[in-house]
This record gives C-alpha cells, structure tokens and sequence, in this order.
C-alpha cells in the first residue's frame, strides 16, 4: 500500500530545496554587490578556508541528475583558482596549512582545495586546470573504490531509477509505491528515498539500494572502475608535489553508525592501505558525509589517536582561530553544481554567510527556546 502523501511529498521537497537554492544564491549576490562581504571579510575570513570538490567534468546536466550537485564544470574549476588568488589567499597543501595555524600569528589567509572519492575525472580534468595553476591539492580516496569493489550506492540509486519506469520498495517499514516514467517522476522518487535511506544503518541501506537496482534491471558492479581511479592511476598522480593523497576510510561508511572498533578499522585500513600502495605516509583523512549524522567527537578522536594530522568535515564555514586545537574536525565550504560562480567563491572565503548563518540559527533557537519557557503547561 503507498504511503498516503507519498505522491505530494517527493514534489514539495523538491519545490522547498528549489525554494532555498534560489534564496541562498540571491543572498549571496547581495553580500557580493553591495561590497558587504569585502568590507565585512578581515573580521569574518579566519586563517583560511578549506573547498570540497568531488567530480570535476565537462558532462552537461540531464534532466534527470540528482546527483549533478556533486558535479562542477572544468571551467568552474578554474574560475575558483583564479577567484581565490584575487581574494588574496594563498592556494596551499594540507601540510603547509597545519604549519600556518599552528603560527600564532596569522599571516596571509590561505586555501586548500580538495576532492572526496577518488573520480577518474580528477586526474583527467582536474589535474591538468591545478597543474597549469601550480595550485597544490588534496584527492581523499576510498580504498574498496580504487579496488574496484566499492559500493558508488548513490549513484547506484541514481542510475537504477534511470532503468525503471516504476519503483515499489520498502524503507525503514513504509512501502513506497513511485512512478518513475519521466525526468520529473524520476527527480521526485529519488528525494522521496534517498533520505529516508540515509537515516538508515548503512548495510540495510545498501542492501535495499541493490535491491532497487536489481528490480530495475541495473547492475552495478563495473560502475566503479568506470568512474573511479585505479591504484596506478592514483600512483602516477601522487608522484606530482603538488598532490596529496588522503583517506577516506575504505567503504565510504558513516562512521557514526558503526562500532567503535569498527570505525577505528575504517579509518585505520584506509591509512594503511594508502601507505602500501603509495610509499609515503598518509596524514590527511575525510569523513564520509561529514555532517553530524556521520561523524562526531568519538569519530574526531579516533582520527587524532590515529596520529592524522587532519581530518575534514562538511560542516560548513572557513578556518577561524577556534578550530586551531581541532584540526581533526575541520570544517569545509562546498563547490558544487548548485553554485558554479566566482563571485560566489570570493563571498565564500570572506566568511560572512557562515557567520550570518550562525547568528541566524543561534537566534532561532534562542526564540524557540523563549516560545517553550512561555508555554502554559499542560493540565
């Protein structure tokens, strides 16, 4: 039996993220035209900021691609570099970063730029637009993935609702019944599962997304040595100065949703792994997801007892004096489909809407916490 609403809710989730994408992209033209976020930027920048990045392609956007956020344009790409350097930052490695804001100091602000996953498209696209640039990086890579065994399960989901014209399928005990005959149905189904999913153990999750893919008739097993970089590749690409290799554990798991002996394995294996197949050490990790859902201060202490010397979140903001004692939970400022500009880039680095957008949810809470101690209570 299909979930009642189940058929409006995938739409309104759609129109609310459209909602919010056009609200945050007219609010940031703002703080860059009125000159705002230059003027705000030597109190609101930090040391520096930290950019994610995953697939960098010329593909065009498809009507149907769900998972184009995690995609930007070579062009785009280049347009960051040079945005960055006319903010006045200086691009460097994960390592001369460390150095930098262990300085009590601060000297000129700096950007590191990195990619999460390990995508053949980084070395084909990619690398050439840093090395032309001489703009050092970091790849944080999945070892299953470069093994050729690692579960891409997000595309595979993307992919699977490309095969079908009609989806049943059952998630945290409700049964979802969508069709998926056009781009739209398509876009709708996909939003309609994938978070419902992600709040999922990851192997239950996994194990409904190949039995989506099974029922439409897709198979993934090539998918990731279609897309994803061989050890060789990743071996010839290390041998640049400009790059540096991380780990992004070796499953692409939610560290959070796992034991901690479990965790601890991830995130070791990934280190030790990189190692061996490189020769050199790995000091730099990359929590998968990296919001607070997938990892948190046991996840951050495990990375600094492991002896890395970083390790990244997708918690958004730049590099500010309160993260200098906590640089295995570095926050991040996405590059991503949605907002493939250079002057977005420049009000990124300043700062500013990370911290208007802390003000903002501080003062959020701070009403609801008000409207609750008012409340009359409850007979």
């Amino acid at each position: 039996m299909t979930r009642p609403g189940a058929r409006l809710a995938p739409r309104l989730r759609g129109l609310l993220a459209a909602g919010k994408r056009g609200g945050l992209k007219a609010a940031l033209l703002l703080l860059h035209s009125t000159g705002l976020a230059r003027a705000f930027a030597p109190a609101t920048r930090g040391r520096g900021a930290i950019f994610m990045l995953h697939s960098v392609s010329p593909e065009r956007p498809s009507r149907f691609d769900p998972n184009g956020i995690l995609r930007v344009t070579p062009g785009f790409l280049e347009e960051a570099i040079l945005a960055t350097r006319a903010a006045g930052h200086d691009i460097v490695s994960l390592d001369e970063a460390v150095r930098r804001l262990a300085e009590q100091q601060p000297g000129a602000p700096f950007a590191c730029f990195t990619l999460d996953d390990g995508y053949r498209d980084n070395l084909l696209y990619a690398y050439p637009i840093f090395k032309r640039h001489q703009a050092p990086f970091t790849i944080y890579v999945a070892t299953d993935f470069c093994d050729g065994s690692g579960d891409l399960w997000w595309i595979v989901l993307e992919n699977a609702i490309r095969a079908a014209s009609r989806l049943d399928v059952s998630i945290g005990g409700e049964r979802l019944t969508l069709d998926t005959g056009t781009p739209r149905q398509k876009s709708e189904a996909f939003a309609a599962i994938y978070w419902p999913l992600r709040k999922l153990p990851e192997r239950e999750m996994r194990a409904i997304v190949r039995g989506i893919a099974r029922d439409a008739g897709y198979d993934p097993a090539p998918l990731c040595g279609d897309l994803i970089m061989t050890w060789d590749e990743v071996r010839e690409l290390a041998k640049d100065p400009l790059v540096t290799i991380g780990a992004h554990t070796r499953s692409h798991l939610a560290l959070a949703k796992l034991t901690e002996e479990e965790a601890r394995e991830e995130i070791a294996g990934s280190v030790a792994r990189i190692e061996q197949e490189l020769g050199v050490r790995c000091r730099h990790f990359a929590f998968p997801y990296g919001d607070a859902s997938a990892a948190g201060p046991r996840e951050f202490e495990l990375a600094r007892a492991l002896g890395l010397a970083t390790a990244v979140t997708t918690r958004k903001g730049v590099v500010g004096e309160a993260v200098r004692g906590a640089l295995c939970a570095l926050p991040r400022v996405s590059l991503n489909g949605d907002y493939q500009k250079a002057r977005f880039v420049s009000v990124y680095l300043t700062g500013l809407p990370f911290r208007l957008a802390a003000l903002a949810g501080s003062l959020l809470r701070s009403a609801v916490r008000r409207q609750a101690a008012s409340a009359p209570a409850k007979p």
